[in-house]
């Protein structure tokens, strides 16, 4: 580093960020503060990732099979924020209501105004010269050469170019993985779907409730998503069941809301299994036929275009091992991952994410070594064995029951 604080041309990193959401445009403006050349690849035509809304879906894959998905948002049309605007800001730039030019000043705002926050954001720090639109990461591999330095080799396409399937090669310093998880679906396996007659989809398809109008519609998991998309579409669908697990998952809310819509509104624990005719068995050995199903199941962690050889991977939805979730100790510091955990304030979150890669990146920062990094791993991993948690809620760090 040089006296006045800014690093000198030798030190700078060229930092390849993938994905234009929250969680890369914040890596993105806390890498160029240090700094860094930074590049940051978007498959879209804007910024904004979940929160740029797109009303298509994929009409061949409404259970949203294919890997990757085709269509990249899960947004429904009547989504708003159930946390408020105060905790969804950075910072250093808070998201205030802006009541002008048609702007939702709501403190439980809808989705496009946080859409719009994240594009006054780039705006304000000039974040927008540094996005490529348009442009999908096809391969993100370890360049050759010497471990001290590490490099990685990015493979991207043009999307906007006639063919679409040239690839470009560049070689960075490091890379930031920021490509959310909220895309990719998780089904569940349940007897009979492959036979079932009806319509089958995952929430990940749902945008608008109209098309289940005077439907006999079944909703799996009454998660957050289940219980909205629920609620929205028992409003047109002549009735709606909509299951849990267990008891545990019915909270005293939902079991008011049940209560009070108990005419249009069922529960039902547990989906048995699908029947050819279009009957949906429940535990209890009940039944309905029934017209559509929606899968509110959650989303898996995927990284098609990352080559580690192994050194990272997905298992039941753990991503590991990472180092507090962000840093891989075999391949730390040139690979961080920015937003793989869930149930926190996203935005203060995915900012103190991105400073201390930044500054490790930097040398203002050091990492333990690569063996006490694992080890912290490990036994993070075993704490959350005893306590009995799921490997699937590995990156769940809030202090809440687990219940979906």
């Amino acid at each position: 580093m040089v006296g006045n604080g800014i690093m000198a041309p030798s030190q700078r990193k060229k930092v390849c960020v993938i994905g234009a959401g929250m969680a890369g445009l914040v890596s993105a403006r806390e890498l160029r503060r240090e700094g860094d050349d930074v590049t940051v690849l978007e498959q879209r035509g804007d910024v904004g990732g979940q929160w740029l809304y797109d009303p298509r879906v994929d009409g061949t894959d409404p259970l949203g099979t294919a890997e990757p998905v085709k269509v990249h948002s899960s947004l429904y049309a009547s989504l708003c924020l159930i946390s408020a605007r105060e905790t969804m800001g950075f910072t250093d730039f808070p998201f205030a209501p802006k009541p002008k030019d048609g702007r939702d000043s709501r403190r439980f705002p809808g989705h496009r105004e946080v859409y719009l926050y994240l594009k006054d954001f780039c705006d304000a720090f000039g974040l927008m010269e540094l996005v490529r639109l348009n442009t999908s990461a096809a391969r993100v591999a370890l360049a050759p050469g010497p471990t001290p330095t590490r490099q990685w080799t990015v493979s991207s396409v043009d999307l906007g170019k006639c063919n679409g399937t040239e690839e470009e090669e560049e070689v960075f310093d490091a890379v930031v993985v920021a490509n959310g998880h909220y895309s990719q679906p998780i089904l569940p396996t349940i007897k009979g779907m492959q036979v079932w007659r009806g319509r089958q989809m995952h929430s990940h398809s749902y945008r608008v409730p109209e098309q289940f109008r005077d439907e006999v519609v079944v909703v799996v998991g009454c998660g957050l998503s289940g219980m909205e998309i629920a609620m929205e579409v028992r409003g047109v669908a002549k009735e709606v069941h909509l299951v849990a697990k267990s008891m545990e998952e019915v909270t005293q809310g939902l079991a008011k809301v049940l209560a009070k819509h108990s005419v249009s509104l069922h529960l039902q624990l547990h989906v048995e299994r699908l029947c050819q005719d279009g009957r949906v068995v429940f535990g209890d050995g009940s039944s309905v036929l029934a017209d559509t199903v929606i899968y509110c199941t959650g989303y898996n962690y995927t990284f098609p275009f990352l080559d580690t050889e192994g050194a990272v991977t997905v298992d039941d939805n753990r991503v590991g091992p990472l180092f507090e979730h962000v840093f891989p100790p075999t391949l730390a510091p040139s690979l961080s991952f920015i937003g793989i955990p869930k149930k926190v304030f996203a935005p203060w979150f995915f900012e103190a994410q991105a400073k201390w890669v930044a500054h490790v990146l930097s040398g203002k920062r050091t990492l333990p070594p690569e063996e006490e990094m694992m080890r912290s791993v490990e036994e993070f991993y075993h704490a959350r064995d005893i306590a009995g948690v799921p490997k699937k809620f590995t990156h769940d760090v809030s202090l809440f029951d687990i219940t979906t």
